[in-house]
């Protein structure tokens, strides 16, 4: 018959006023629910002052790597309070174990408390967190400029083959997703405008609110908000799997130049892109208006789409355009910095995606303000 081993146990007794002899017993294992220290320590601070603890070990059965830490904890927390602490009662490999893991001291001010720093210390670390930020987002404009410059007068080294699955990556396999959004805001649109609208009896100019806002604003913004979560990041994960990889060393090694292989292609691929989903989804988006227009507030489809060409002209889309291209070009940018700040480790990639993702969103965001600020200014 097979005996079940007892799990650790303590006893106390104290053979001197001073001392305080532990006796352990059972099997001090970590799969054991173990004893604590603090009941050591409260023996200890039941009677007089001790100066000195002891063991016996008769009783102990098997032990492990559990037992020793318990000791350890033990030990540390009386040579604190200057209690001697004698080994001479445990059995001998653990004696060793215990010099064995206390052979080399631990650093003075290893274990530095969190010390709160002042407010003004913060907010000068991240100024110049923030600077820093903004010379390596300079420079690496600069340099996908530069690239783009030797693209046009044909030296740029790059393979072809990646600027068309780019093209196709980012043109082609997003027409989904960018026309379901688009559809559904150009719906939002027309339910929004024709709660007021409705206030004066003109449903009418709901084609005027969706297709303006379209053509000028939504179309643009809504397609680089999509590229910068969907391809933004896989650009940043793509570069960043690439360092921890060590390909891009291997690339400059080679002496070919990172940005002109990995970033000019991507960057151009964007360029050219935009602008395609972004007319797509100006029409994706009227389409959904027209749709709520036509079908809930008893509007025609002749009165909508005479209303929809009277609203609208080339100037309208040409802005959405224009905005969409410079869109494209900080996505590409945003996703590539990221990937080639990137870390060596896996989750130094995932934080190069979400960071590409967020820095892509908020210049998307300042830029567009900056570009309705200044065609107000000159009237367009």
């Amino acid at each position: 018959m097979q005996m079940v081993a007892a799990p650790g146990e303590m006893s106390f007794s104290r053979p001197t006023e001073d001392t305080l002899l532990v006796r352990l017993a059972g099997d001090w294992t970590i799969k054991e629910e173990l004893p604590a220290v603090e009941e050591v320590q409260k023996q200890a601070d039941s009677g007089p002052p001790l100066q000195r603890i002891a063991f016996d070990t008769e009783g102990l059965g098997r032990w492990d790597s559990g037992f020793i830490t318990f000791l350890i904890k033990l030990f540390d927390q009386f040579n604190r309070s200057q209690i001697d602490t004698d080994k001479e009662g445990l059995p001998e490999g653990v004696r060793r174990l215990l010099d064995l893991a206390t052979a080399v001291p631990e650093k003075k001010d290893a274990r530095k408390a969190a010390v709160q720093e002042p407010f003004l210390v913060q907010i000068g670390k991240a100024s110049m967190d923030v600077a820093r930020q903004v010379t390596a987002l300079t420079t690496f404009l600069g340099e996908a400029t530069m690239a783009f410059g030797r693209f046009l007068v044909g030296k740029a080294k790059f393979r072809r083959t990646d600027l068309w699955l780019t093209i196709q990556q980012c043109g082609a396999d997003a027409l989904p997703i960018v026309s379901l959004i688009s559809f559904l805001v150009g719906m939002i649109l027309a339910f929004v405008g024709a709660v007021q609208l409705a206030l004066f009896g003109a449903q009418i100019y709901i084609a005027n609110l969706v297709g303006i806002a379209m053509a000028r604003e939504m179309g643009a913004i809504m397609t680089a908000i999509i590229m910068a979560g969907r391809t933004g990041a896989a650009f940043a994960a793509q570069i960043g799997t690439m360092q921890v990889n060590e390909e891009v060393d291997a690339l400059t090694t080679m002496g070919i130049s990172p940005m002109e292989f990995l970033v000019l292609p991507r960057m151009l691929a964007l360029i050219v892109m935009m602008p395609l989903l972004c007319l797509y989804s100006d029409l994706v988006g009227i389409l959904g208006g027209f749709v709520v227009g036509t079908g809930m507030f008893d509007i025609s489809f002749t009165q909508y789409m005479e209303q929809t060409k009277a609203s609208l002209n080339l100037a309208q889309f040409g802005i959405g355009v224009f905005k969409s291209a410079i869109f494209g070009v900080i996505v590409a940018i945003a996703g590539c910095l990221r990937g080639m700040e990137s870390g060596r480790s896996a989750s130094a990639v995932g934080d190069a995606a979400t960071s590409a993702v967020v820095t892509s969103i908020v210049l998307i965001i300042v830029l567009d303000g900056i570009f309705a600020v200044v065609t107000n200014i000159i009237g367009i």
